[in-house]
């Protein structure tokens, strides 16, 4: 096997040189807690220094490699615990057992590994005090040392993904080169990112098990698993933001079809709130199945959830030929958008309703995202008034047959959910 330069392993992570990064803090802190001990340490492991990037109880620092009690084990399998370093040969003689940097009695340490196997550094903790660890708490802090693996690969994508962003900046002005860019770059980064995340949902769902309820480290698991979440949320909005709208597959599409496959998707949300949908006559025309249906899915979704508290919502789907295209209306009774704010709507990250409201969830991407695709067919679309004071989100699709069929929906669309 040929050397591996340390130094550049851990190069990518971007954390050396750096202020401790708050996440990875927070992870030696817990780790900390569910030992039982005062002091934990997040180690990377250069060529010759032992950078401590994060850190509870200690200062982050440097040091030797030939002085790091980390160092000695970073060849040996599975986690390392030493009950008493003082009659341990690998560290008796260690300056941070012996006084003269530290009087470490207690250690243990799991590997942190990258996506390759191979060794990054340490999550360590340690104790001025002899002591021993049951069997679960060698578990917590092996599950620990998992996420901040992940952690530690999630902020190298990031400064990968930041740096991607960067460059394409610099070409900004080359509009249909940026496009393609940025559709190719969606593609890879849901890989990139989703990875990552979804492996430290998984390692806190299953620390969440395992931790006992009632106490400080199950309130700090509950608030990491409610930031993953939020994090996991955002990240699908802005992908599909970035992705669809791009490459088009045009083909011959019922656009009833379609309507009848988002009711069904959202029959749960819909009978949740006592919606009723309403299917009257669409057209088929060629479009990309894929994307359309995303708007109408965006549309009737919207219709559902920005409902009027004093009244049932009524959503109707129908449309009417507009010169050489289809204009398509989802029409509510719901609370409307104002008029002044029914253009801001579109626009990436922006909400026009009470953010605080929990029927109004969202990271205000939909909008946009519909936009994006309807520009991207030829069309345009946008927010009216209904005649009810709710609203009427309509879009046009171009359409140069004047004899493109009409359907309609069976007898099964005005029923109540």
């Amino acid at each position: 096997m040929s050397r591996i330069d340390r130094d550049a392993l851990i190069a990518p992570y971007d954390v050396v040189g750096h202020p401790p990064a708050p996440d990875l803090t927070a992870l030696a802190e817990l780790a900390a807690d569910i030992s039982g001990t005062p002091t934990a340490l997040v180690n990377l492991m250069g060529e010759t220094i032992q950078h401590s990037v994060a850190g509870y109880g200690r200062d982050p620092g440097v040091c030797d490699r030939v002085d790091s009690m980390c160092n000695k084990i970073l060849d040996e399998p599975g986690q390392i615990i030493v009950n008493d370093t003082r009659v341990d040969p690998r560290f008796a003689d260690s300056p941070f057992v012996t006084g003269e940097r530290a009087n470490f009695r207690f250690y243990a340490a799991t590997h942190l590994r990258n996506s390759q196997g191979h060794v990054l550094g340490t999550l360590c903790v340690f104790d001025e005090e002899a002591r021993t660890l049951d069997d679960r708490r060698i578990r917590g802090l092996g599950l620990l040392a998992r996420q901040v693996d992940d952690a530690l690969e999630l902020r190298r994508r990031t400064t990968k993904l930041v740096d991607a962003v960067a460059e394409l900046a610099e070409v900004r002005a080359e509009l249909t080169r940026s496009n393609e860019a940025l559709h190719a770059f969606a593609g890879q980064v849901s890989h990139d990112l989703r990875n990552p995340l979804t492996a430290i949902n998984g390692f806190l769902e299953e620390l969440q098990y395992n931790v006992p309820h009632d106490t400080p480290s199950s309130e700090y698991v509950a608030r990491a698993l409610s930031s993953t979440h939020r994090m996991s949320d955002l990240i699908t909005d802005l992908l599909g933001f970035a992705k669809l709208g791009g490459e088009l597959r045009r083909e011959p599409v019922a656009l009833r079809n379609l309507v009848e496959e988002v009711r069904h998707d959202l029959a749960p949300a819909l009978s949740a709130v006592g919606a009723r949908l309403d299917v009257g006559m669409l057209p088929t025309v060629r479009v990309d199945a894929t994307q359309i249906r995303a708007v109408l899915q965006n549309l009737i979704s919207n219709a559902a959830k920005y409902r009027h508290p004093e009244r049932s919502p009524l959503i109707a789907v129908h449309s009417a030929r507009q010169d050489h295209a289809w204009r398509i209306e989802v029409v509510d009774n719901g609370i409307g958008v104002p008029r002044d704010r029914r253009e801001e709507a579109f626009s990436p990250l922006t909400r026009v309703h009470d953010p605080h409201d929990s029927s109004a969830e969202g990271a205000g991407i939909g909008l946009a995202t519909a936009r994006r695709i309807i520009t991207a067919h030829g069309g345009q679309i946008g927010l009216d008034a209904s005649p009810s004071g709710g609203t009427v989100a309509w879009f046009t699709l171009p359409d140069p047959h004047e004899g493109s069929a009409l359907t309609s929906a069976p007898h099964r669309s005005a029923r109540v959910f």
